[in-house]
C-alpha cells in the first residue's frame, strides 16, 4: 500500500478566527535566488528553499464563503477572486509558512480590513476564466487582474491534467503550507491555518502575461518552472502567534 506523502497538518490553536473555501486554484512558480527572497523575509524567518533555490509563486483562486470564526460565510464580501504573489518562509524550529508580497482582490472592504491587519491586499478588478464545468473535470482555468493604482496587470490560464496527480516533493513543498508570516505594528506574526490535502494535479500552461511579480520587486524570465491546479479545499485560520 502506497503511503500518502501529504504532511499531517499541525494542531490549530483556538479560537478559530476564520473559515473559508478556496476553489479552482492555479499555482505558477519560478525559481529565484535565495538572496532575492531573503530581502523580503520578516525578522525571525528565512527563505524556505527547495533544490537549492527559493521560489516565488503567482497563485489565483476563488474565495468562497469566507466567514468569521466557525460561522457562515459573509454574503457578497465573503466570496471573490484572489490573485497573490508569495514567497516561502521557515522559522528556526522548522515551522514553514508563506510570506505574501501582494494579494489582489475586488472587494474594497476586504482589502481595507486586511491591510489594517498588516496583510498587503491590493484593490483591483479581478476575474476568473474557466471552461465549462468545474472541479476535477475543469478543462481550463485562469485569472486576470487590472489594478486601479499603478496599472499593473496579469492574465494566466492553464489546462489541468485531472489524471496526473502531483505528489512529488517540490509540489508538496510549494502547496502544503499551514500558516503565513507577516509584519504587524513592527512585529512578526505567524498566522496558522489548517486544511486537508489538496487534490493536486499537474497542468499545462496555456498563457501567462504577468506584471504582478515584477511589481512586487522580483524579476523572473520565461515560463514558470512548476504549473499546478487544484479544484479546491476548505481551510480554517487560528490564533496568531508572536515571533519577534
Amino acid at each position: 500500500m502506497e503511503l500518502d506523502p501529504w504532511p499531517i497538518a499541525p494542531h490549530l490553536p483556538t479560537p478559530i478566527i476564520m473559515d473559508q473555501r478556496w476553489t479552482d486554484a492555479v499555482f505558477l512558480h519560478w525559481r529565484i535566488p535565495d538572496a532575492v527572497a531573503a530581502s523580503f523575509m520578516p525578522p525571525g524567518v528565512v527563505p524556505d528553499n527547495f533544490d537549492g533555490s527559493a521560489w516565488v509563486g503567482l497563485i489565483g483562486f476563488r474565495m468562497q464563503g469566507a466567514g468569521l470564526g466557525r460561522g457562515p460565510g459573509i454574503p457578497y464580501f465573503g466570496s471573490f477572486n484572489e490573485i497573490n504573489v508569495r514567497l516561502y518562509s521557515r522559522e528556526p524550529d522548522g515551522t514553514r509558512g508563506v510570506v505574501f508580497l501582494s494579494l489582489d482582490a475586488s472587494r474594497l472592504a476586504v482589502v481595507l480590513a486586511a491591510r489594517a491587519a498588516g496583510i498587503p491586499y491590493v484593490w483591483s478588478r479581478a476575474g476568473f476564466r474557466g471552461a465549462e464545468g468545474f472541479g476535477p473535470e475543469v478543462r481550463s482555468a485562469g485569472y486576470w487582474v487590472r489594478r486601479f493604482r499603478g496599472g499593473a496587470r496579469t492574465g494566466f490560464r492553464v489546462a489541468p491534467e485531472p489524471d496526473v496527480e502531483a505528489t512529488d516533493p517540490l509540489s508538496l513543498h510549494l502547496t502544503a503550507r499551514f500558516g503565513l508570516h507577516t509584519r504587524f505594528r513592527g512585529r512578526t506574526l505567524y498566522v496558522p491555518n489548517t486544511h486537508s490535502a489538496w487534490p493536486l494535479h499537474r497542468a499545462q500552461l496555456i498563457s501567462c502575461e504577468d506584471q504582478l511579480v515584477a511589481a512586487a520587486g522580483i524579476d523572473v524570465e520565461g515560463p514558470p518552472d512548476s504549473v499546478l491546479f487544484s479544484p479546491g479545499v476548505r481551510t480554517q485560520f487560528g490564533r496568531p502567534r508572536l515571533l519577534v
